[in-house]
């Protein structure tokens, strides 16, 4: 098993899945607060990075397109620090940041994990009922309606228009950019039918904001939406069955007890780790 604990939060890897826990400091962006814990099965993982920079880096996940509903919502717009997975590593820490993804990327070869699309998602996505506010509006999705409420900074047309209501089966699509430059941030519910897209401003099918960067937590209510719309099922990798990839196995083996034998791990950690590499040469 394998940890990674510093102030911005915990990553654990356990040679199957990634459980990932946000600090809790104030420097911890709100969305990945709210988000909260996750547990990531190996199948959803394209990949794992040390990004180096001055004053430390940042330790990476990417994962596999169609496995994470809010990583296809964002569509890579959710940069540090409020993207969940990236995790803020000091300086004193990027050797065992290093460490830590070349044993995903090791799993990786070994479980033979696809790195192409998934058919289906494989993480659930946020839990509803769940709402966000950021600029004009508020967002909440029950799991069967998007209701969306205006806020002072609404624009008349908007206010005129009063709160709007969107049934998920009307819905096609959502679309979420954070704010840049001069341009708005916005969460946009794209409905059928409908005609040319309006000022995001204009737009009674949209929230935008001005001033937030990343929207406050409007990204999980754009993707709880789009972790309801149905996929067609996903196709399993294949267990490890090469020399190459018994090697490795092997090599972690090794590693795994000398950690154990310096005092590292402990006799329930080196178990644990031991059993979880032991099942991939079933």
């Amino acid at each position: 098993m394998a940890e990674m604990a510093v102030p911005d939060g915990v990553w654990t890897f356990n040679g199957e899945t990634l459980r990932i826990v946000p600090g809790s400091g104030r420097e911890v962006h709100e969305l990945r607060k709210a988000l909260g814990e996750l547990v990531i099965p190996l199948e959803a993982v394209a990949g794992a990075t040390f990004e180096p920079a001055r004053k430390g880096g940042h330790l990476r996940l990417r994962l596999r397109k169609g496995a994470d509903p809010l990583t296809d919502a964002v569509a890579g717009s959710l940069a540090a620090p409020a993207d969940p997975y990236r995790l803020a590593i000091p300086k004193g820490r990027t050797g065992a940041a290093e460490y830590f993804a070349d044993e995903i990327r090791d799993a990786l070869t070994v479980w033979q994990t696809p790195s192409g699309p998934c058919e289906e998602f494989v993480l659930p996505g946020p839990a509803v009922p769940i709402t966000g506010t950021a600029g004009d509006g508020t967002a909440t999705f029950d799991g069967e309606r998007v209701r969306l409420e205006w806020t002072g900074f609404a624009a008349s047309v908007k206010e005129e228009a009063g709160p709007q209501e969107l049934a998920l089966a009307d819905l096609v699509g959502v679309e979420w950019k954070p704010q840049t430059g001069m341009s708005y941030g916005c969460l946009r519910f794209r409905v059928k039918d409908e005609g040319p897209a309006k000022p995001p401003q204009k737009d009674l099918h949209c929230v935008c904001w001005g001033v937030q960067r990343f929207g406050g937590t409007t990204a999980l209510v754009a993707a709880a939406v789009l972790a309801r719309v149905p996929r067609g099922p996903a196709e399993l990798p294949p267990p490890p069955s090469t020399p190459g990839e018994m090697e490795i196995v092997l090599r972690h083996l090794a590693e795994l007890g000398e950690l154990h034998r310096s005092g590292v791990l402990t006799d329930e950690e080196f178990s644990t780790a031991k059993q979880a590499m032991l099942r991939r040469l079933d």
